[in-house]
């Protein structure tokens, strides 16, 4: 182990190479399974939430996600990052995908959801999160994955997830 915190372990690691010489890997593995909810009401509108991200130091739109620690399922994780995130519960929530989101050098895995049927509420986000929330239409959420507004990979992968389905691409 090279580093660990809360959230992160990294590892480095000594390997034999497929050629059989001896070679170096990095590997984080990552202490709660990430989960990601596509939030549409009844007006086909998408709850998409925007905050600074450190790593890139840039602004992302996004949808509602975070991590799900040991002990909470998926689905649990989800509505309480939806509730968090956003202040929104969900009568209906169905699951669209799985994504491994950077297996070249991650073990991070998501679940993703789709969440309908919603009551509104009020946001408590974690200390460390400044968010803000903000409806657009969903062919408009799609527009955005595909000219670059919405580049985080949950995200990108849910929404042209639900786009696929409309179009008949894939039957869930």
């Amino acid at each position: 182990m090279a580093y660990e915190n809360p959230w992160i372990t990294v590892w480095h690691d000594e390997v034999d190479r497929p050629d059989g010489s001896p070679g170096i890997y990095g590997l984080v593995h990552f202490a709660n399974l990430a989960a990601g909810v596509v939030v549409l009401d009844d007006d086909d509108r998408m709850a998409l939430v925007g905050q600074h991200r450190y790593t890139l130091d840039e602004w992302s739109w996004e949808i509602p996600e975070g991590g799900v620690p040991a002990g909470e399922s998926a689905l649990e994780g989800a509505k309480r990052e939806l509730r968090e995130e956003t202040g929104l519960e969900a009568a209906a929530w169905r699951e669209i995908a799985r994504v491994d989101l950077s297996n070249s050098v991650s073990d991070e895995r998501a679940v993703l959801f789709l969440a309908t049927g919603l009551t509104h509420g009020e946001a408590s986000p974690e200390p460390s999160e400044a968010i803000d929330v903000r409806w657009v239409p969903f062919d408009e959420a799609v527009a955005m994955t595909l000219d670059g507004r919405i580049t985080d990979a949950m995200s990108v992968v849910a929404i042209q997830r639900l786009a696929l389905e409309r179009t008949g691409g894939h039957t869930p």
